[in-house]
């Protein structure tokens, strides 16, 4: 059964950072495009970012460039969001969840059959 497991996240104050770690089991992340998508309170779902396989093609939401990374580690099975400069309106919770094998279309448009439970990620002062 596959299963993915988010971890890192936690209370920053505005301009700090934190890593966002997507753990698999029951599937090899390398072979999907891995995505990290964020939700806030009131407000619908937002893709975040993408790494593609098998290409490891990055994509970034445009609130979010220049400010986060997306990574992978194949050895350790896991996808990273380096997230750096952190806003208020980047408070929300976060998901990983694991695309097709190719991405076809627009990243955020792919379907995502496979999601975490998320990480609360508060910045705040």
């Amino acid at each position: 059964q596959e299963q993915l497991v988010e971890s890192g996240g936690g209370l920053v104050q505005p301009g700090g950072s934190l890593r966002l770690s997507c753990a698999a089991s029951g599937l090899t992340l390398r072979y999907y495009a891995i995505a990290w998508f964020r939700q806030a309170p009131g407000k619908e779902r937002e893709g975040v970012s993408c790494i593609s396989s098998p290409d490891d093609k990055t994509y970034y939401a445009d609130s979010v460039k220049g400010r986060f990374a997306i990574s992978r580690d194949n050895t350790e099975n896991m996808v990273y969001l380096q997230m750096n400069d952190l806003q208020p309106e980047d408070t929300a919770v976060y998901y990983c969840a694991r695309g097709p094998q190719i991405l076809l279309g627009p990243w955020a448009q792919e379907p995502f059959s496979t999601w975490g439970q998320g990480t609360q990620v508060t910045v705040s002062s």
